[in-house]
């Protein structure tokens, strides 16, 4: 059982009776509203689709991978690293990238692990996708990079990293976007039971806890992965290009084994590694994020999470709320890329 002052997300959401959307925007006031003000001429009309591919594609060797990803802007600009989430990749920040390295931005998109042309140095490395595991790999991406700081923006997966870089390693994150909030969890404190309505939200992690969820998941990958698409944007009318672009990186040998491996661990019914266990009790803690921070929502997320009135005192820094409305969904970066674009301006501007 997670202790009395941790962070309960699972239970927090019973108690705010799956409260969806509706939160309140908060903002940092008068100060904040001149930054963006100021920063927004810096941002380019795009709007979603406006690009289909990234000028450049790297691979580099860090820590445990040999990590695939994308880099747009001036060498020499202050870094940001963009990270996706599943069932997504790179191609979530295929717009946003642009608009940022238009403003002077070295822009950083990786594969995560078990994506893309990211892969294991080693066969022998323990397939994991712990929370501390993922986020180890941006740190050691940033050093392979020669990046000492740089501000961390990300979605699903890619939230739940940038929250945990931001709470182990400060010192490395000048600030973050977090869509959806604060989503540093741990194994028991996902043991609350929710109710019906709220458990059904939760129906693939379920599925996946079963080894013929595991086999459902390898052979039908397009047509289940399309599928939390419609689910978690029920209002994005992508197309089957859109999709296709993305679903090439789940052909990813090690793909169905992390995700698989992440779902599972959440829920307690997968270890994790001992050597990631220190970590792991300082993030069981649920620490607040000190760095600036801008936490965002799509008023059409179809996918589980918590109104912002239930992490706001998670976020100590300079903070900023955002509703994005028009029916943005889960993937607020490729629905609404330049929204979340102005998101990452705006919070490197709290933090300078």
């Amino acid at each position: 059982m997670p202790e009395k002052n941790t962070f309960d997300r699972l239970g927090f959401l019973r108690n705010a009776g799956m409260a969806l959307t509706g939160a309140q925007l908060m903002t940092m006031g008068s100060a904040g509203a001149q930054v963006r003000k100021v920063l927004a001429a810096n941002v380019p009309t795009t709007t979603a689709g406006t690009h289909t591919s990234f000028a450049s594609l790297k691979q580099i060797n860090a820590g445990l991978l040999n990590v695939g990803y994308a880099e747009a802007g001036p060498a020499d600009g202050q870094a940001v690293i963009l990270l996706h989430g599943w069932p997504y990749d790179i191609y979530s920040y295929v717009d946003v990238a642009p608009i940022l390295a238009a403003a002077g931005y070295r822009v950083i998109v990786p594969y995560l692990r078990g994506y893309g042309t990211t892969s294991f140095l080693s066969s022998d490395t323990f397939r994991n996708a712990q929370q501390s595991a993922v986020a180890l790999d941006m740190i050691a991406l940033m050093d392979a990079l020669k990046i000492q700081k740089a501000t961390v923006a990300g979605f699903d997966w890619g939230a739940r990293t940038a929250d945990v870089m931001a709470v182990l390693w400060p010192e490395r994150c000048k600030a973050i976007v977090s869509v959806s909030g604060y989503l540093i969890s741990s194994p028991a404190g996902n043991q609350t039971p929710l109710p019906p309505q709220a458990a059904s939200a939760f129906w693939y992690q379920y599925y996946f806890a079963t080894e013929v969820g595991k086999a459902g998941y390898a052979k039908y990958l397009d047509e289940f992965n399309k599928f939390i698409w419609h689910q978690a944007s029920p209002k994005w009318n992508f197309d089957d290009a859109t999709y296709n672009r993305t679903a090439a990186s789940f052909n990813n040998p090690d793909h169905v084994g992390i995700v698989m491996h992440d779902y599972r661990w959440r829920l307690g019914l997968a270890d994790g590694e001992r050597k990631y266990d220190d970590l792991e009790k300082r993030l069981a803690a649920l620490p607040v994020v000190t760095v600036p921070a801008i936490t965002m929502e799509g008023d059409s997320n179809g996918a589980i999470h918590a109104p912002s009135t239930a992490y706001r005192n998670k976020f100590a820094g300079k903070y900023d709320y955002r509703l994005i409305t028009g029916g943005a969904g889960h993937n607020i970066p490729q629905e609404a890329p330049r929204a979340f674009a102005q998101a990452v301006i705006d919070v490197d501007g709290y933090a300078s």
